[in-house]
């Protein structure tokens, strides 16, 4: 078994591969080497017991990657059906290398972080539409008959549905108005504006599932050159974070104020711990509709049907 927190895989797999025990503390923060796991987690969180050599390995890919959910949802929604997987942390420096060292099938996916989003594409041997539209991935399955990765990106997914949902639960005026415009099935996105603060793998996600519903993207990232590449991309309009509390509107084309929080309808944090960050709290205080990072319930449910073949449920992912 390998010490500190890249070995904790190690130490929750090891009579998956051979070994005769693993060691766990009774209490966590007393324990005997660095990263030891509390033996409550290694039977409640991890399964231990039932880890036996045909268990698929699937895991969360990043750095830092400890703080993560994931691994709490995925098992517990894999033991609720008894699917015979384990889901771990996985703290990587290096990606590609990890991709290519950990290649038998016995690992059947991977969740892709966002650090790694772009680079992780070097090592997939298929990519999805949606992903190669995006220019990103943020997960990865495992194909059994060749054992080739297929990247996939669901970013989006959970993000513009949780938006949709919230928007459509917005003043009847704006529903029929919607409905109108667009049709009875018609996205509440449609025509708005919908600016994202940031030009990396979720922004691109994002930016990508707005564009597809209609909105009209505009692209806010600190240095501009790469929100003026992401905007090429999708189609849209790029401005520097800087500039963006200062916009001044001109007309209906440019809703953004200085006061820019007061000027929106709803925003939306991908973060979900905390679950009301700073963005939000004060969005709420100026009126707009707040959306937390629930976003990760809506993908992780994408995701958790794509690596079982099982419908998910969402509500029990939401507790």
């Amino acid at each position: 078994m390998v010490m500190g927190e890249k070995g904790l895989m190690s130490r929750v797999l090891c009579t998956k591969f051979g070994g005769y025990l693993t060691f766990g503390t009774l209490e966590h923060g007393k324990v005997s080497a660095p990263w030891q796991p509390t033996i409550r987690d290694l039977l409640d969180l991890f399964n231990f017991r039932q880890l036996g050599s045909d268990k698929k390995v699937f895991g969360i890919i990043g750095k830092p990657v400890g703080h993560s959910k994931s691994p709490l949802l995925y098992n517990k929604a894999f033991r609720s059906v008894g699917f015979n997987g384990v889901y771990v942390h996985l703290l990587v420096d290096n990606v590609k290398n990890f991709l290519d060292t950990y290649s038998s099938i016995d690992f059947a996916g991977f969740r892709l972080s966002f650090i790694y989003i772009i680079g992780a594409r070097i090592s997939v041997s298929r990519v999805d539409p949606v992903a190669k539209s995006i220019g990103a991935v943020n997960y990865a399955i495992r194909r059994p008959k060749d054992g080739t990765l297929y990247g996939c990106n669901t970013d989006y997914v959970g993000a513009i549905s949780v938006i949709e949902d919230s928007l459509r639960g917005f003043f009847l005026y704006f529903l029929l108005e919607v409905a109108f415009k667009n049709g009875a099935t018609g996205s509440p996105l449609a025509g708005r504006l919908f600016v994202v603060i940031g030009a990396g793998g979720a922004g691109k996600a994002l930016a990508y599932g707005a564009k597809a519903k209609g909105a009209r993207i505009m692209i806010a990232n600190r240095t501009y050159d790469r929100a003026r590449e992401l905007a090429d991309i999708i189609g849209g309009e790029a401005i520097s974070l800087a500039d963006l509390s200062t916009y001044t509107p001109e007309g209906d084309d440019t809703p953004i104020s200085k006061e820019a929080l007061k000027s929106y309808a709803l925003v939306f944090d991908v973060v979900y711990t905390p679950k009301i960050t700073r963005i939000l709290r004060e969005a709420g205080e100026c009126g707009a509709i707040i959306v937390t990072g629930v976003m990760f319930i809506g993908q992780a449910y994408e995701q958790y049907e794509r690596f079982t073949g099982l419908p998910g449920k969402k509500q029990e992912a939401r507790e």
